[in-house]
């Protein structure tokens, strides 16, 4: 039995869901097979990635477009790169200047989403002089990687899709939004000060619901290293994220990955006003906090931890390059110049195009709350992108 899903959310079609049926009937399955009781980010991997079956791995669509209709559109919310592309026109060329600084040739992207962000990147690489450049991508989701290779097909060979990581890259590496989809350890105070770990078990009449275990060794010392005993307090912790930056430690040779998500310092990830965490759920243009709502059909995600990811990669031997928001990232890397060269006597087309570049820099939507951080190796100069407004101190 599906619980009820919170008010305010949009009805689903039939065959959405029989596909979400189906989903939940893997997770209980996946529960059963371990004891009546699975960890969240085991939980959460499988709902957004178990074949056939999870979010991300359905074939549903996932990402909506711009352009489509505001009042229906497609897909579940809107990246940066679809809003405009002067996204990733600035982008690329925060990762031109790696490219020719480190001397190679080659972008490394994970998670390419509809392909927008690469489609921009190359047009924008080409127009600087480097149509050399060649555009790896790592994507999980066999829908999205069919349509990126449609929308990239006039790119040719310089454009690959890989199944795993790399054993050895130089070049630059993008990743927006990845982060936050990676599977998240859920975590709570107990009222006696110990850490107990959040998951799932089912209930007769309730369907999926929360059950907190103590914490296993490994993850009690981590929470308890990164903030103070509050009773009561819920939150999460990213050991997949971690791991991810680690490993990037073992094959990224020279160069810089650029990470933009959405997140904080750990001193306001773990701020005591901020005690039920950040998990977020999105599903139709709808945000919530349900995760058991829809299973196969919402994604889930959590914010980024990015002191925690600073120090995953300094662990690995990488170089942290810079940390700012991104709105201040944007500018130093030059879309204000790319903004100076549009004609304001075109007043329709001037209008479309400034207003989404208002979204991604303001303060009360994007700007602030998505942030930037560059760590690499090789790396000999300051990157442009963080050349005002650097906030590495507050990490």
């Amino acid at each position: 039995m599906q619980r009820p899903a919170p008010a305010n959310l949009p009805a689903l079609p039939p065959a959405a869901l029989e596909h979400s049926e189906a989903a939940a009937a893997h997770l209980r399955d996946a529960i059963a097979a371990n004891g009546g009781w699975l960890p969240f980010d085991r939980w959460m991997a499988q709902a957004l990635y178990a074949p056939g079956l999870g979010y991300y791995a359905a074939g549903n669509v996932k990402l909506a477009e711009a352009d489509g209709d505001a009042r229906a559109p497609a897909g579940d919310f809107v990246t940066a790169p679809q809003l405009t592309p002067l996204f990733a026109r600035t982008l690329a060329r925060q990762a031109a200047q790696v490219l020719r600084q480190t001397r190679t040739d080659a972008v490394l992207e994970f998670g390419a989403g509809t392909g927008a962000l690469a489609e921009g990147v190359l047009a924008e690489l080409d127009a600087l002089g480097l149509a050399q450049t060649r555009y790896l991508i790592l994507e999980v989701s066999a829908d999205l990687r069919a349509r990126q290779a449609q929308r990239l097909a006039a790119y040719g060979d310089r454009v690959q899709w890989l199944d795993a990581l790399p054993e050895a890259f130089s070049g630059c590496v993008l990743a927006n939004e990845v982060l936050d989809a990676m599977p998240v350890s859920m975590f709570r105070w107990s009222e006696d000060g110990t850490v107990l770990e959040r998951g799932v078990a089912l209930d007769a009449s309730r369907g999926f619901v929360w059950e907190d275990r103590p914490a296993q060794p490994a993850l009690a010392a981590a929470v308890a290293d990164r903030m103070p005993a509050l009773p009561g307090y819920v939150s999460e912790i990213n050991p997949q994220g971690e791991a991810w930056i680690a490993e990037m430690g073992g094959w990224l040779e020279r160069g810089a990955a650029l990470l933009v998500d959405y997140g904080f310092p750990r001193s306001e990830y773990y701020h005591p006003q901020r005690a039920g965490g950040t998990l977020m759920c999105h599903l139709r243009h709808h945000a919530h906090g349900d995760p058991f709502t829809a299973p196969g059909l919402q994604d889930i995600t959590a914010h980024v931890d990015f002191t925690a990811m600073a120090d995953a990669a300094l662990a690995a031997g990488l170089q942290v390059l810079g940390y700012t928001s991104q709105a201040r990232f944007l500018m130093n890397a030059g879309l204000m110049e790319l903004l100076a060269q549009l004609d304001p006597a075109d007043v329709q087309n001037y209008a479309k195009t400034v207003a989404p570049v208002q979204k991604l820099l303001s303060e009360a939507e994007m700007g602030e709350l998505f942030k930037v951080l560059a760590v690499g190796r090789g790396m000999t100069e300051p990157l442009t992108g963080f050349s005002r407004g650097d906030r590495l101190g507050k990490l």
